[in-house]
């Protein structure tokens, strides 16, 4: 049965009614694009290339909507048309949240304008993607990182009611503490969260995720402790059990970038 075949209608905050089918977790480095890196770009080609997987494998489940959920300014959706900048990296490029979209619209946060670029790469008008032939409709959504609990649990019961087979995008770096060199210098407290996190990815282990300290993550400028908690309480809403698996966890310059998906088993 196709995508459109398994449409409801209906009406919602952020579109049709739907379950969570699965989710692909990554992290929003700017580096991850290719122009902005420059001759350093071959050190993340393996990061690039299990964003690559994990998308895929996203887009394989064949949703009738891919959501990109990432930090920003406020917490909210963002509608399209839409469009990110990495001008602030140096490289006079724009990333629409649509691609082909005639207008800037809205503007994108750095971690949903990396995520519609990962995104793109797999755009099935390109002939030179191999994604899946029928297109999901593609639409965004902001959390503010200092998100309480009870702000986030509500984002996950509007995004699990999203639409008809919906998909998360999920973006988000872990600590920025390893080592001296790193962002926030270095933490002791950095590694042993972020291996804490690569394992919950890892499971799908959806109380370790939601358990995270919010204080804690602000310290060590974990950017991604709010989405990874919308991911875990939105799977916790859509009920069933969920598979993980962790396809990249790696911290080069003293941040720690995974890449993980989820299916529903």
């Amino acid at each position: 049965m196709t995508g459109s075949a398994r449409r409801r209608s209906g009406d919602s905050r952020y579109g049709d009614q739907v379950p969570l089918v699965a989710a692909a977790v990554c992290p929003h480095p700017p580096l991850l694009v290719p122009e902005v890196a420059g001759s350093t770009a071959p050190e993340l080609d393996d990061l690039r290339a299990a964003c690559d997987t994990a998308v895929r494998r996203l887009l394989a489940a064949e949703p009738d909507t891919v959501l990109l959920l990432g930090t920003g300014p406020v917490t909210g959706p963002i509608r399209n048309p839409a469009t990110g900048s990495l001008q602030p990296w140096g490289v006079d490029l724009d990333v629409p949240l649509v691609s082909g979209q005639p207008d800037r619209g809205a503007v994108l946060p750095l971690s949903l304008t990396i995520g519609a670029w990962l995104l793109a790469r797999h755009d099935p008008r390109d002939p030179a993607t191999t994604a899946p032939a029928t297109a999901a409709r593609v639409t965004a959504v902001q959390v503010a990182a200092d998100a309480g609990p009870a702000e986030l649990a509500a984002l996950a019961d509007e995004i699990n009611a999203a639409g008809d087979r919906v998909a998360l995008l999920v973006l988000g770096d872990g600590s920025a503490c390893r080592g001296e060199k790193s962002p926030g210098y270095d933490d002791p407290r950095a590694r042993p969260y972020d291996e804490r996190v690569a394992a919950a990815l890892a499971e799908a282990d959806l109380d370790v995720l939601l358990d995270l300290d919010p204080v804690v993550s602000t310290e060590l400028k974990a950017a991604g402790r709010a989405p990874w908690q919308v991911l875990a309480g939105a799977a916790r809403a859509a009920g069933g059990g969920w598979r993980g698996e962790l396809l990249h966890d790696s911290a080069p310059y003293g941040v720690a970038y995974f890449v993980a998906s989820w299916e529903r088993v």
